[in-house]
């Protein structure tokens, strides 16, 4: 290693001062001394580097190798078959066979008879009977339970009496015109009940129409000749002379 301090010779070899050569060496030991530490440092991380190396590649790799292998284990079940046993053979029995026999005639000379069929007729006497067909009466028709509608076989109910509606004396006044129509049923008697304004007017006129309807008398509508209960509607007419 270098002195120190710098050698006359050395100082004269490159032309600096004593103080300039003194200053060259510290340099120069400075320089030398990074540089082995630099060789130290890139000896130690090569040396580190191999150990790390085998232990990732050296020691793991069976490791994660054995893992895998245990991880792709497939295990296959065989479902084991049991064979159908074999359809029992219906032994067939076999039948007897029968031979036919020829029966000897007992008189081969003499001849076969012939038969003959005949055909008896008999008259069968049948009292003389006359059949007739005819369609039965079908059942008598079934009187309607509460009042119908008028129509089809209903026929309408006619009007025999009755007064005639009266104004009020405002709507006389008022000179109110118009119709009331009123919903009743005619009963059997020719009757007029249950009344029920469909169309009014104002100022008393339809109270007026259904006191006079009610006072009314009818020929009951007829069911198959039957009088029977209906609806009805009427109509009043109201008109200032």
């Amino acid at each position: 290693m270098a002195d120190e301090k710098a050698t006359p010779k050395t100082q004269a070899t490159f032309g600096l001062s004593e103080e300039q050569g003194a200053e060259f060496w510290a340099f120069a030991q400075e320089d030398a001394e990074d540089a082995k530490r630099m060789r130290f440092a890139i000896v130690g991380a090569v040396v580190l580097h191999i150990i790390l190396f085998i232990i990732n590649f050296g020691f793991l790799k069976p490791d994660i190798a054995a893992a895998e292998q245990k991880q792709q284990r497939v295990y296959v079940v065989q479902q084991v078959r049991f064979k159908p046993p074999p359809p029992k053979q219906q032994q067939e029995i076999p039948k007897p066979k029968t031979k036919k026999v020829p029966i000897p005639d007992p008189t081969p000379d003499e001849p076969e008879p012939i038969r003959i069929e005949e055909e008896i007729e008999q008259d069968i006497d049948l009292p003389d009977t006359d059949i007739i067909f005819d369609i039965p009466d079908g059942p008598p028709p079934i009187e309607p339970q509460g009042p119908i509608r008028v129509g089809g076989d209903v026929t309408r109910p006619e009007k025999i009496s009755g007064p005639n509606p009266q104004y009020t004396e405002i709507a006389r006044k008022a000179r109110i015109q118009g119709v009331v129509i009123v919903e009743a049923i005619i009963d059997k008697g020719g009757n007029v009940t249950n009344v029920r304004v469909l169309k009014p007017l104002p100022m008393g006129l339809d109270q007026a129409a259904v006191d006079a309807v009610q006072k009314w008398k009818f020929k009951p509508a007829t069911l198959n000749g039957k009088p029977v209960d209906v609806y009805y509607n009427l109509t009043v007419n109201f008109r200032l002379q």
